[in-house]
């Protein structure tokens, strides 16, 4: 028995591909999204392509760059902000944490915010993933962030 990994190349093909299409990813997306927000407090850009909504004591925000292949979906959440202190025992906790309790996701220090975040291309990105990383960025960073915030912000 022999598979191939080739991309559809007839239009017909093309349709019974099982990627899902723009508006089947934007709605798993908001279905996720309002199981999650107990509150009722997500917020959607007007051109569907970022959303925020509150998870516990933390804000999650989710992006979809587009559908092509090349395209982005990222979920991430801020957990600390600067300035910090003992950055060194920082840093080590961060890597660790980033070894063995994150599964897809990871910290990530930007623009002087503690994040953590889930990145992956939107090719054959199914409604299992989307939720699974939305669920597991916002557990992770609901669970830790006030931990980071009593032992790491100065």
């Amino acid at each position: 028995m022999t598979f191939t990994t080739e991309s559809p190349t007839s239009p017909v093909e093309a349709e019974s591909s099982f990627a899902p299409t723009t508006s089947h990813i934007v709605q798993t997306i908001q279905t996720v999204i309002a199981t999650m927000d107990a509150d009722n407090s997500a917020l959607e850009n007007q051109t569907q392509d970022t959303w925020k909504f509150q998870y516990g004591t933390i804000e999650v925000v989710v992006n979809i760059t587009g559908t092509e292949p090349s395209d982005t979906f990222t979920v991430f959440s801020t957990v600390l902000n600067a300035p910090f202190k003992n950055e060194a025992k920082l840093t080590r906790w961060l890597l660790e944490k980033n070894a063995t309790d994150t599964f897809e996701a990871r910290y990530a220090i930007q623009n002087d915010k503690v994040l953590v975040l889930a990145s992956r291309s939107v090719e054959d990105l199914s409604p299992a993933e989307i939720s699974r990383i939305i669920t597991i960025v916002a557990a992770i960073a609901d669970d830790n962030d006030e931990f980071l915030k009593e032992n790491f912000s100065a």
